[in-house]
């Protein structure tokens, strides 16, 4: 089966056009207050958004994952295919465990980044026009606080989206590999597109509800401040807290908006790279046999560039 070239770049955009209002939404339920909500629950906060802020509400921050998008993708997929390569065996266990190291290498653009598009998603919350802004992008979001806090600033919340995406990548690529090898994923096979849509939406699923409770507490301290109160002194602190305020409950807080925003994104961005590198395999087999029959024939002399 050929496969026409894709654009990963623009489908990725597409993903993060399409799933960043339902992570809107979940930050939103992950940090509002108990004691004075403004939200009763994913559909209520939806529409309470789009009222209260217009639809741009839901697409505030979307510039942090937009600049981040491409490196993020690169680095994660060249970073889980090099490790598979170096540790020998493509097995289940050294998927997950390739999949571990991308998640955690790929934290240091993704803390920062993340930390960003919570500030820029919670500014203005409930205003049609906002009275006070305090950002005016995601770029300009990092330099303040740079300038304010150094790099400790802009890395807040590194130990808990460490926590949250060395896991989370290792059941990401794990669920995917071993879903694959069940459905039968082959080149040949006329239906390898919507098996490779079910095994990346499913794998985006898993690997949210693996570490779910962590991204609360990440998303937590991340806004911690915004309202000029720091609440939380660390993870333990913010764990206690919460628990203590909120009880279980608490570390659910969003899942729903998340696991509709996971499968269809990440059911794109999987297919997409995988049917992207079976084109490539496929163009380098066909190069290789070109070149050998340009060995093989006498008569076809090759051109001095080649």
């Amino acid at each position: 089966m050929r496969f026409g070239r894709p654009n990963r770049k623009w489908v990725g955009a597409a993903g993060v056009m399409v799933g960043h209002p339902f992570d809107t939404v979940k930050v939103r339920l992950q940090v509002q207050s108990i004691d004075k909500p403004l939200y009763r629950g994913t559909l209520h906060c939806f529409q309470s958004i789009i009222k209260q802020e217009s639809a741009f509400g839901l697409y505030k921050g979307i510039g942090s994952p937009m600049m981040g998008l491409t490196f993020i993708n690169a680095l994660v997929f060249g970073v889980q295919g090099n490790t598979i390569r170096a540790l020998g065996n493509d097995t289940p266990l050294n998927q997950f465990l390739a999949g571990s190291a991308a998640g955690a290498i790929q934290c240091v653009i993704c803390c920062p980044m993340e930390l960003a598009k919570t500030r820029m998603q919670l500014q203005g919350t409930g205003e049609y026009r906002l009275k006070s802004k305090n950002y005016k992008n995601s770029l300009d979001c990092l330099v303040k606080i740079y300038r304010k806090e150094g790099l400790k600033g802009i890395n807040k919340g590194m130990v808990s989206t460490f926590l949250r995406e060395t896991p989370s990548f290792g059941f990401y690529f794990l669920t995917y590999d071993c879903l694959t090898r069940y459905l039968g994923c082959e080149a040949e096979d006329s239906y390898i597109i919507p098996k490779l849509l079910l095994a990346g939406g499913m794998s985006g699923i898993v690997s949210w509800l693996s570490t779910y409770p962590v991204d609360v507490i990440k998303s937590r301290l991340q806004a911690d401040g915004v309202g000029g109160v720091v609440q939380y002194k660390g993870i333990l602190d913010c764990i206690q807290k919460s628990y203590h305020n909120e009880g279980l409950r608490v570390f659910s807080r969003g899942l729903t908006s998340t696991l509709l925003r996971a499968f269809p994104v990440n059911a794109a961005t999987f297919a997409t790279v995988t049917v992207f590198l079976m084109y490539m395999r496929s163009e380098d087999r066909q190069l290789r046999g070109d070149l050998s029959g340009c060995e093989a024939g006498p008569a076809i002399q090759q051109p001095s560039s080649f």
